[in-house]
């Protein structure tokens, strides 16, 4: 059985504080679901992810310092990504360090979403995977690759939607729908 498998999420849209949209498409918060998810994207894809916390007034937007050298989950339920000498990440997929109920809820996983952001036309503009504790505080953003930025992270003059790639293979395995057809539709970031 694929650990990816879609797990029914619905489709909604909704209104951000700045006026653009998003659509979000809700993922599971099992711990094997999110161990293997994550394990694809940083093992697999570690050269094309930009990741990082985003936070009101902060956005961490970085880049894997190479392959990490191990991915690994503990018994108390927290996800390591690890690049040696170059640094080191822990998430939280499954609080069971902890006795305190209160503490395990707010550390563990409350929402877990695939998302794209709208323009003001109503395209897609940019595409992720978010994860949010029990008190809806950010954990992790993953922008994937977007079409309107250079690998090198500049708004590009043509969209490349070859970078689309990682999204057109990951909608489908994560809500068992087909792809709708909008993402190519969007004029970027220079347009807009």
């Amino acid at each position: 059985m694929d650990a990816l498998a879609p797990h029914a999420p619905i489709e909604k849209r909704v209104a951000m504080v700045d006026g653009r949209t998003e659509e979000v498409w809700p993922l599971s918060r099992d711990e094997q679901f999110l161990f293997a998810l994550y394990t694809e994207l940083f093992d697999d894809h570690w050269d094309k992810l930009t990741w990082g916390p985003l936070i009101p007034g902060a956005a961490y937007e970085l880049k894997c310092p190479g392959k990490p050298e191990r991915i690994s989950l503990s018994a108390g339920g927290y996800l390591t990504i690890h690049w040696g000498a170059r640094g080191h990440f822990h998430l939280c997929l499954a609080a069971k360090s902890t006795s305190d109920p209160a503490l395990a809820a707010r550390r563990s996983p409350g929402r877990v979403e695939l998302y794209r952001r709208l323009d003001g036309d109503g395209y897609p503009i940019s595409w992720g995977i978010r994860m949010f504790n029990g008190h809806d505080e950010p954990q992790i953003t993953i922008f994937l690759p977007n079409p309107f930025l250079k690998p090198e992270d500049r708004i590009a003059e043509t969209p490349d939607w070859d970078r689309l790639a990682l999204w057109d293979d990951l909608f489908p395995r994560l809500t068992g729908t087909p792809a709708d057809g909008r993402d190519r539709l969007g004029k970027g970031y220079a347009k807009n």
